[in-house]
Parts: C-alpha cells; structure tokens; sequence
C-alpha cells in the first residue's frame, strides 16, 4: 500500500473538484471542518445554515413550485437530462470528493455518480410517463379517472455513506414530478453535497428554471428538524438510523405531512447445501466488506446449512485474512477506513458482546495504521461465529461485522433469517429452484436477491424495506408516486345528474 497522503495534498484534491464543479471558493470558509476518514485530518470548512436561513430557503422552494410545477413534465425532463450529462462531464471530480469525504475506494465512488446518472436517465424516461387510470364509471355518460399532481416541497436529509446518490434518488424524480428540493446532506459530508448541488443548479439555469426549484442547507440535527416541521415541506423524506427514523415520523406525522423513511438494515444471507461456495463466498465478501461494511445493505448475518457451515466459513476467513486494507486514493485498496472513531468503538463494543454471548471471532476485528494516520480508523473486516442470533446479532453496527450462524432445516434459516426488527434486504445462495422461489416468498424484507448478495441495488426497482427500515420506497419502479398527489376525477358529459349507488334526491 502506498502511503497516505498528506493533509495539503487532500484539501488542494477537494478545493480543486469543487471548483471544477462550481462551487464558489468563498463558501469554502467557515467555523465546521470537514474532516477526511483518510487521515482524520481536515479536508476544508464550511459555514452551516443558521435557522433562519433554513425557513428562508423553504419560503423561496415554496414559491418557486407555484412556478415550477406549471412547467409541462417533459421540460422538467429535459433538466435532469442536463443535468445528468453534467454529472457525466464531472463524474472524477464527485467521485473524488466521495473518497475524500467519506472514504470509498474509487471504484465505489465512481459507482455512485454513475448512480446519479443511471437515476437521471431514469427518470428523464419518467416525466413521459406520470401516467394514471381510467376506471368504468356505474353511472351512463360519465367517465372516472385518476391524475397525478406536483406534491410541493420535498426535504430531503441525506446520510453520509451514500453522501450524493440517495440524494439524486429523490431530487430527480421530485423535479420531474413538479416539486422543489431543499437538501440537507450529512453534517459529515457537505463538500460532495455542495458539489452535486452546484451541478444542478447550473442545469437549472441553463434551462431558464424557475430560481430556487433546488436548494442546499447545511447544518446538524437543527438544521435537519427544521425541515421536519415545517409544514410547507409537503414530503420529508430522511435516510439515516431507525433512532432518526422514529423521531421524524411522528413529528412530520403530527402536522399530516408525508414521510419516506429508509432507515436502518441487518441484512442476512441464507447459503443451502445446494449452494455454489465459491458464488456464495465473492458475494458474501462484496456485501459484507465492500463500502467498510457502512452500507444500509451491508451483509451483517450469513445464515448456512449446518453440512456447509464450516466449509463456508474457512473460505469466507481465508478472502478475508488477504483483503487489501488501506487508503482509498491506492487502486489496489479494497477496503477504506471506516467514518470516524465512533464506528470504530462501536464494532469494537460490538465484538466484546458478541464473545460474551457466545460467538467465537474467526478473523478481523484489529486496528490497522494507527502508526501512520493515528486520527484514522481502519479496521480488518472481522467474521464471528455465533451459536445462535443473539442480542447483538439483533442489533445494526455500522461496520464491517459479519455473524456466521447454522441451520437446519429450511424453516428454521426463514425464522432466524426474519427475526430481526429490520427488513431492509436479503439473499439466498441455492441451486434449488424451490429453495428460490419459497425464500423469494418468505423473506420479510424490501429487497430479497437469489445469488447475489444484499448490496448492490439497481436504480430501476423500488428501493426500501419493511420493519424498523421505515416502509419507504425510492428511486425506480413506481417510487414516483410518492412526489406526487393523487386526484380522483369524474367527468359527466351525460347531460343528466344521476347519483352513485343509485341515491335519489330530488329537488
């Protein structure tokens, strides 16, 4: 591994891919450091929001949906076309921030802004088809039908791991859908955010957009909870844990906004005697180390026929004991630092319980270049061997912590597999058609893979899951539906008035 680089060389990296983007240089100056997960050194500092600036921004989204939502879908469009074809011209430069911000390794980085370009094709094809239904109507010369209608303001609050994609999820679709967006993006990641942000509101003006159809506010928890009560903002929708998740759906129910909550994930991986090993194990590895193991779908739980479980589990430490661990600037690095030293305590008090109640650590688990980058947190991705779900295996950590466990029988790896209180998103490693199709049935989450691993999710399909995850839905499928409002429509051109289920009333 190369050496890390050092604190000037990454902010000069970061100062120059925000001004390719956009970003004013003077907006790189404030009291908040941004730190880099590299070095644990700052990157840059920022100036956050104050409150007030906060309902300023939510008044001009206010007023400039009354403008944007007149503006026919398919111009709407055209923007996130441009928009995207922006995002392809700057692709190094986001992705380089994302690795500098929050640590992917490059490939990942560069994975996500083709995210952000994949959800703008996506939904440039959408703002064509905000189709609704005709349905027969009981009463002669009437017709029923359903439209859908620009929402309002949506507020998005982003989490740091994926700093810019989720927010594209929503912001793409939002503006093709006739709203406006106020974005706040992780406290822990805003360079990237003020980046993305820039690109957008170039793509805005470009096309005459009304001014303030997207905005960004930055800032921690306040910032965030002023999005969440203000009644102007018609949709908060807020990734991040399901501590989060239970504060803000109440609030935003009790003023009856809307809500689209993704929260937190303990994704599980159910491998039969049937199985491919060799499949099973690249999948495994991916979705358990991949991103430092700080992915909502992160595998956390491989659940594996007692016949193959030892078997697994060798092969599984025998990848993990040669994973490249270092900085995510190397090419040859697979696995990047985790976010700060809090992640790190949290899998180190994680691997103390999960010894106490029983399991047994196989691999992982150690501190690496402390010497070097003592402000950084790299950790060796660590498997635990559990006797059974325990407490702790019941419980999300943010980090690269995999819990190997047995079955025996089919029903028993569906109850283990289910008896979590999150239902983000799962797997099977079979050759058995039945196996597929009875787990694809079975399986209480959002996103349930056959041979591939829990991570990894396509933009064309709805992306969410059940339990403490939240229920929401983003990105493809019909995830649209949640940016807009929904009319009933009867049209009489009978020239009569004849009531429903035949009411008289005669006057």
């Amino acid at each position: 591994m190369s050496a890390l680089p050092t604190e000037q060389e990454l902010a000069q990296r970061a100062r120059e891919a925000m001004e390719r983007c956009g970003v004013e240089s003077e907006t790189l100056v404030g009291e908040r450091a941004v730190v880099s997960p590299i070095n644990g050194r700052t990157l840059h500092s920022v100036r956050w929001s104050t409150l007030e600036e906060v309902r300023s921004a939510v008044d001009r989204a206010y007023e400039s949906f009354l403008t944007w939502r007149t503006v026919p879908a398919p111009q709407r469009g055209a923007v996130v076309k441009h928009f995207g074809e922006l995002l392809t011209t700057h692709k190094q430069d986001l992705a380089s921030l994302i690795t500098l911000e929050v640590g992917k390794i490059t490939s990942e980085a560069l994975g996500e802004v083709q995210e952000m370009i994949d959800v703008c094709d996506f939904a440039t094809g959408l703002s064509r088809q905000l189709y609704g239904r005709t349905m027969p109507s009981e009463r002669a010369g009437h017709r029923m039908m359903e439209t859908w209608h620009p929402l309002g303001v949506v507020g998005v609050i982003s989490a740091f791991n994926f700093p810019t994609a989720v927010w594209s999820w929503n912001a793409a679709i939002a503006l093709v859908c006739g709203d406006s967006v106020v974005w706040k993006p992780s406290e822990l990641a805003p360079l990237s955010a003020m980046a993305s942000a820039a690109l957008l509101e170039r793509a805005l003006r470009d096309f005459d957009a009304p001014p303030f159809v997207s905005q960004i506010v930055l800032g921690s928890r306040e910032v965030g909870e002023a999005l969440v009560d203000d009644d102007r903002v018609a949709l908060v929708s807020a990734t991040g844990s399901t501590r989060m998740g239970r504060e803000v759906g109440p609030r935003v129910a009790s003023r009856f906004g809307r809500c689209l909550l993704e929260l937190g994930g303990n994704n599980a991986a159910v491998v039969t005697p049937s199985a491919d090993l060799s499949l099973a194990t690249r999948g495994i590895v991916f979705a358990a180390a991949g991103t430092a193991g700080q992915r909502c779908t992160t595998m956390r739980r491989v659940i594996a026929h007692v016949d193959i479980v030892d078997e697994l589990t060798r092969r599984l430490a025998e990848v993990y004991g040669r994973l490249p661990i270092g900085s995510p600037l190397d090419s040859t690095t697979l696995v990047g630092p985790l976010i700060h030293g809090g992640a790190f305590a949290s899998m180190q008090s994680a691997l103390e319980a999960a010894t106490t109640e029983g399991g047994t650590v196989v691999v992982g688990g150690e501190r690496r270049l402390a010497d070097v980058a003592a402000d950084a947190f790299y950790v060796e991705p660590a498997i635990v061997r559990m006797v059974q779900q325990t407490e702790i295996v019941r419980r999300e950590t943010f980090a690269p912590l995999l819990y190997v466990m047995a079955y025996d029988s089919f029903d028993d790896a569906i109850a283990i597999h289910n008896d979590v209180p999150q239902g983000l998103s799962s797997s099977i490693f079979t050759s058995d058609h039945r196996e597929a199709e009875r787990f694809m049935s079975a399986s209480d989450c959002g996103i349930v893979n056959v041979n591939i691993g829990t991570s990894g999710a396509e933009i064309g399909g709805a992306f969410g899951g059940e339990k403490e995850t939240g229920g929401g839905r983003e990105s493809g499928s019909d995830a649209w539906r949640a940016y807009m409002r929904r009319a009933t429509n009867t049209v009489n051109f009978s020239g009569e008035l004849p009531l429903a289920q035949g009411v008289e009333f005669s006057v």
